[in-house]
């Protein structure tokens, strides 16, 4: 229900992604701006220091029973790495579902990739 479902808004705000570069690189910095600015303590991320001096997230994990899809952490992000996809449809059996690990977001943003590009391309002029 309903049978036809009815076109998103580009500001959709449904199940988290992680994106990558073009490349296969992974966007996230490992700023950890999204993980300080979550009202609900949903994001938990750790880092570790590359050879040349950068940063990289080695756990990046969202609660999504504490999450209030609130948008702050995409609004956050300087590199549109943490975004919010258009899949609204996610319900679980168990709650250790709900616990999405960095493989899991970034499997999301792999999925969803052209569709996310063009919500934040439509999106651009207004943020």
């Amino acid at each position: 229900y309903p049978f036809e479902k009815g076109p998103l808004s580009t500001r959709f705000r449904g199940e988290h992604a992680l994106r990558r570069y073009p490349s296969g690189e992974e966007r996230c910095i490992a700023c950890k701006l999204c993980e300080a600015i979550c009202p609900a303590q949903a994001i938990t991320i750790e880092t570790e220091t590359r050879p040349d001096g950068s940063r990289r997230t080695t756990r990046y994990d969202i609660d999504m029973t504490k999450c209030i899809y609130c948008g702050l952490c995409q609004e956050a992000c300087p590199v549109d790495a943490i975004v919010e996809g258009p899949n609204f449809e996610y319900s679980t059996e168990t709650h250790e579902e709900l616990l999405y690990n960095k493989e899991k977001l970034l499997s999301n943003g792999d999925r969803w990739e052209p569709e996310l590009a063009a919500n934040l391309q439509a999106e651009f002029l207004y943020r």
